[in-house]
């Protein structure tokens, strides 16, 4: 049986209670929201087993993702086929672990793409995610002989490998269909199509003249994910890679077919989530995300940032966080976070920790603003201790606690109770004489 299957009877799961102590909630507002398709608990029944034997399951290894919940944030790891060492992806996913993600996905596309996979799975403290195609895609060749011999069969099979290794979600582009595509050959889009799925599936429509498999064989696909509890993660593959983009015809036909497809997969009791736009101007993220949340019946909304501007190349990890806090706040459940290389090449460890704070930055800013349970009081403790100049316990409360060390130790005041900013004239320095 399926998280959602359990919930639809009733049924507490273990990964229920786990997420309610993290979340501080109770069990049955976790079940409700399972229920009622507003919460996913992303946990592949193999994984979850192998841990589970264990007894001591790691604080973060299932988390909850939806309404009511804290806004969780995604860090994408992988090789290349310019980079392809697994150590300095093990050494990634430590650090994005270490910076407070609650989840990573493995997007390699270079070297022993399955070996990869499993050795970082095996390692993983967090939920797991991969985007399956990149394999088939690896298998069947290089430039153009990757559509030409990609099959729909090679699809399946390696959404089906993924399964049986313990992925807990993944993402599948199934709503990149002919019909959606008709759209964009009636206008010129300034960014094109951006992602790497939904370029996949569309050059395999044309040379093959036939649907998008992982939306004609969409029952096959539930199959496999309800067999093994499998959370479906609906790509947008038609996402805006510019602001020019933003909002056109493609993207919100895509999103309706996401939003029929959302409705298949809870009736089937497997769990779904919604991804969402990529490059977005301020003015028009609120309305997304409502729109998301009004087609998909409240479904999880993951959002790759958005991208509040497409000229910061180096620092589209602020660009991001700008996006994504505005994006939480209006409802989004979950942020993947975009590192200071994105545009520019493939990150190393210290692009994915500046990644993950950033987005951890505006998960926090949104969660105070819409009340989630204990946001409020993180800032109260912390503010608390900054009036009474106790900086070991601000630091230890610190979201990077391990930054905001460094930065004390950098340039060290002559009075250990101030700061060099403000020395003898600390504004609280001067109250507390009085």
């Amino acid at each position: 049986m399926t998280q959602l299957s359990m919930a639809k009877a009733g049924k507490i799961t273990e990964q229920m209670k786990h997420v309610a102590r993290i979340e501080g909630l109770s069990v049955g507002e976790i079940l409700d929201g399972i229920k009622a398709g507003k919460i996913v608990i992303p946990s592949n029944k193999n994984r979850w087993e192998k841990v589970a034997r264990r007894k001591k399951i790691p604080v973060k290894f299932v988390c909850g993702i939806g309404r009511g919940l804290r806004t969780k944030v995604n860090a994408n790891i992988g090789t290349s086929s310019d980079y392809t060492k697994l150590s300095a992806e093990i050494e990634k996913l430590r650090v994005a672990e270490e910076a407070g993600a609650d989840a990573v996905m493995d997007l390699s596309t270079g070297g022993n793409i399955s070996n990869i996979r499993k050795a970082l799975l095996d390692k993983s403290l967090v939920a797991f995610g991969t985007v399956p195609i990149y394999e088939a895609v690896f298998a069947a060749g290089k430039n153009h002989d990757v559509v030409k011999n990609l099959t729909a069969e090679a699809m399946f099979k390696s959404i089906e490998k993924h399964a049986e290794d313990g992925v807990d979600f993944i993402t599948v582009h199934t709503g990149v269909t002919q019909a959606v595509v008709k759209h964009l050959e009636n206008y010129q889009r300034v960014g094109g199509i951006v992602s790497r799925g939904g370029s996949i599936l569309t050059a395999w429509m044309k040379m093959n003249k036939q649907e998008n498999p992982l939306y004609k064989e969409f029952d096959r696909l539930l199959e496999i994910a309800r067999t093994h509890d499998v959370t479906l993660s609906l790509g947008d593959g038609l996402r805006p890679g510019a602001i020019a983009d933003s909002f056109d015809k493609a993207q919100i036909a895509e999103l309706m077919v996401l939003s029929d497809l959302a409705r298949r997969a809870r009736a089937a009791d497997v769990q779904v989530m919604i991804e969402g736009p990529g490059h977005v101007p301020l003015n028009q993220i609120q309305a997304q995300v409502q729109l998301q949340k009004q087609l998909c019946d409240g479904a999880p909304f993951y959002v790759l940032g958005p991208l509040v501007t497409d000229i910061a190349p180096g620092y589209d990890h602020i660009t991001s966080a700008i996006g994504g806090a505005l994006a939480a706040w209006a409802g989004a459940d979950f942020l993947c976070y975009v590192t200071p290389m994105e545009h520019l090449g493939l990150p190393a460890k210290e692009d994915v920790r500046a990644g993950v704070i950033a987005s951890r930055i505006a998960g926090h800013a949104a969660d105070i603003a819409k009340g989630i349970k204990g946001a409020k009081e993180e800032d109260r403790r912390f503010s608390e201790f900054r009036r009474q100049r106790n900086w070991d316990k601000q630091i230890s409360c610190a979201l990077d606690p391990i930054t905001a060390a460094k930065y004390r130790k950098t340039r060290p005041p002559k009075k250990k109770e101030a700061c060099s900013m403000c020395g003898e004239l600390c504004v609280y320095a001067i109250i507390d004489k009085d």
